[in-house]
């Protein structure tokens, strides 16, 4: 199915996690200049000088540079691995043949046809030839012009060779839509899969969904991808290694795009292709067939092809407005026809069809902060200040939980905030405990929402609170964290994966990656659904804390954050990463780095994590692809 992700994924600077930025016209004006051009050189000397800063502070000095260039040579190699050296060798193919599902179940692939070059016709043919599972139709539907009538002449010879091959020559082209639903009405099959017309199947593909539909019942697959440069299939420009379901990162990216498989009964409910989302049709479709979905599944494996070749590659996008207002209509209409929610969808600066979606905010209710305190006035009285001065949202109160100061002037502080009446100071008087000191301000709490907040973090965004508060409104919704960055402006936090670290229990993905970073695949740029997210900034309804306990109190230092999130979870909850609240985090100031007895607190608190979590743990973080190492934060390939 074609659409302008594609232009997305082929982009040559997203393979390094980074898209091309916005341009307006005032930039396109200074570009054509004298000045500008003259000094090209003196700023891609800058900008590469700038790039070794940013790779030195990111990989910790020389050695952790030659490291990573060391691991990323590594890498390189690697790519090879998810190409035909991937394919079945002689014995694997037989065993695959072979193989008696518990299901007898027909998969009818849709490809439709538009002025497709023979050679590449020819090679998605073969490729679907070449499945071993076997029992396929394939059913291909020609809008192709006058022009080009040897589709028709290779689709006909394929057909009288391979009685699964079905053809039908539109006599009048009707766009992606018409053409795809054509394909539709000649489908017999229990299953539907989508296939463009220039791209290539793994062999395995159909035999690997297969094991998934039986294994784990699943209405609808979708696996991982590469895209390749024609017509070498090995060579793969972008590996998208993609996270389990996740519907807001749907929502606000198609991530899914190829390849997927669903249960025919899906279009029951959803109907088929519609044309007025002509240029984002997969979007809108995908956003539909998951909605229904008894139990959408994901394949951690490269099994799809997608071709780059000149023909492929549109032009800018941002001139194909018609594809861009079509992919925001998608979103905005789905939330709309499904979960009655009006929301306006803009596009982000990683690209035109990666979207913040902002939902509205029902009432306005009391936020309390909680914000736990020993000493340090300075970054209390910046955090404080940063809040009273730069928020948006009015309509909160701060509960200051003071434990064991000893700093005179840190009395003086709290006798200027006690004069504020959005702002009450609270004394918890036992032993340094984070999870007691949070539960203990909390009970002084009047609003519905919680949000806690570290006295070293700084308000960046004058909605923070609201884009934060959006998502905890949501009925589905648990905790939601915001982006956070350190003094240096690389990234502290972006969302927490389990497992990831050198203890294997939990750690920060895009850690002290630069502040304006796009992202593994653009991930920086939307708001996304993750396991966990830090209490260093994490809101939260009053009535989701206290369903699951709140605090876990044996947690007192560490983990304490990551251990509600996956409570949270385990009720059902989606928990949140949004990077469009975003605050300073000037971490470890307040209680110093861990050493000596705080390091061994740690690893006992890691050990009792990794005990209490240990089945989430053994499955792997859903929204971290297994194709990724647990020991670096930059989604890096396992080795």
């Amino acid at each position: 199915m074609r659409n302008f992700n594609k232009d997305y994924t082929m982009s040559k600077t997203q393979n390094q996690g980074e898209l091309p930025p916005h341009r307006d016209k005032r930039f396109d004006s200074v570009r054509d200049t004298w000045y500008w051009k003259a000094s090209k050189p003196l700023r891609v000397v800058v900008h590469f000088f700038l790039r070794i800063k940013n790779a030195y502070i990111h990989y910790g000095g020389l050695k952790g540079m030659y490291r990573r260039w060391k691991q990323k040579r590594g890498e390189a190699g690697k790519r090879a691995d998810f190409g035909t050296k991937s394919f079945p060798d002689e014995a694997r193919r037989r065993k695959e043949e072979e193989t008696v599902f518990p299901r007898d179940i027909k998969i009818s692939i849709l490809v439709p046809l538009y002025n497709t070059p023979e050679k590449f016709l020819r090679e998605m043919l073969d490729s679907v030839k070449n499945q071993t599972y076997q029992n396929w139709e394939l059913c291909l539907a020609d809008g192709s012009d006058e022009k080009h009538p040897e589709v028709g002449e290779v689709c006909r010879t394929y057909q009288q060779e391979d009685h699964r091959i079905v053809y039908q020559k539109i006599k009048k082209n009707l766009g992606i839509s018409g053409n795809t639903n054509v394909c539709f009405s000649m489908a017999t099959g229990d299953f539907i899969g989508l296939f463009d017309h220039d791209d290539v199947m793994h062999p395995s593909l159909l035999y690997e969904c297969m094991k998934v539909i039986c294994e784990k019942d699943a209405d609808y697959v979708y696996t991982d991808e590469a895209t390749f440069t024609s017509p070498n299939l090995d060579d793969l420009i972008v590996l998208h290694f993609k996270p389990d379901y996740s519907p807001d990162n749907l929502r606000a990216n198609n991530y899914i795009c190829h390849f997927s498989i669903f249960d025919e009964k899906l279009l029951e409910r959803t109907g088929l292709f519609r044309p007025e989302y002509d240029g984002s049709q997969d979007h809108d479709m995908i956003l539909r067939l998951t909605e229904e979905a008894r139990n959408v599944r994901h394949i951690p494996k490269i099994l799809y092809y997608w071709r780059s070749h000149p023909a492929s590659v549109a032009a800018d996008i941002n001139a194909k407005t018609y594809a861009i207002d079509a992919a925001k209509r998608a979103v905005h209409d789905h939330m709309r026809d499904y979960y009655g929610m009006e929301v306006e969808v803009e596009s982000t600066r990683a690209f035109p069809t990666i979207f913040q979606i902002r939902y509205q905010i029902e009432g306005n209710p009391l936020i309390s902060i909680v914000i736990p305190n020993k000493d340090h006035v300075t970054d209390l009285r910046r955090c404080v200040g940063s809040i009273l001065e730069r928020s948006a949202w009015k309509n909160f109160e701060v509960i200051v939980v003071e434990n064991n100061s000893v700093e005179p002037s840190i009395r003086d502080y709290y006798e200027e905030l006690k004069k504020l009446p959005q702002v009450q100071v609270v004394t918890y008087e036992g032993e340094f405990n984070y999870s007691k000191i949070n539960n203990y301000g909390v009970s002084f709490a009047k609003g519905d929402y919680l949000l806690f907040l570290n006295n070293d973090t700084e308000v960046i965004t004058p909605d923070w609170i609201e884009q934060m508060l959006m998502y905890a409104q949501r009925k589905d919704v648990g905790a939601v964290g915001a982006k956070l960055y350190y003094a240096d402006n690389t990234i502290q936090h972006a969302g927490v994966v389990i497992g990831l670290g050198a203890h294997r229990s939990a750690g920060h993905t895009h850690y002290k990656m630069p502040k304006e970073h796009l992202g593994y695949m653009g991930r920086l740029c939307y708001a996304q659904d993750v396991t966990a997210v830090t209490a260093a900034c994490l809101l939260v309804k009053r009535s989701i804390y206290e369903e699951v306990g709140g605090l876990d109190e044996t947690f007192t230092i560490s983990l304490n954050d990551v251990d509600f999130c996956l409570k949270i979870r385990k009720e059902g909850y989606l928990n949140i990463f949004t990077p469009f609240a975003e605050l300073y985090h000037y971490e470890s100031k307040t209680r110093g780095m861990e050493e000596g007895e705080k390091l061994r607190r740690y690893e006992k608190e890691c050990a009792h994590f990794r005990e209490k979590w240990k089945a989430e743990l053994d499955a792997g973080d859903p929204y971290y692809n297994p194709n990724f190492s647990l020991d670096y934060s930059d989604f890096t390939l396992r080795f």
